[in-house]
């Protein structure tokens, strides 16, 4: 079977991109429809990341 690839520079910055998002969203601008936006955000970071580490993952770097 396949190992998965090591994590790089770019699967940091989307860890970090979401948890800037969710600290602005919960303690800088704690207002309902912020914190649903930022949902919304961090569903198409994760999706685009889950993307392109499964294309890593099948297809190399």
């Amino acid at each position: 079977m396949v190992e998965p690839p090591a994590l790089d520079r770019w699967d940091a910055i989307a860890a970090a991109s979401i948890a800037v998002l969710l600290v602005v969203a919960y303690v800088l601008v704690p207002d309902p429809t912020v914190q649903y936006g930022t949902w919304l955000v961090v569903f198409c970071i994760w999706m685009a990341w889950f993307v392109s580490f499964g294309a890593k993952w099948l297809y190399g770097p």
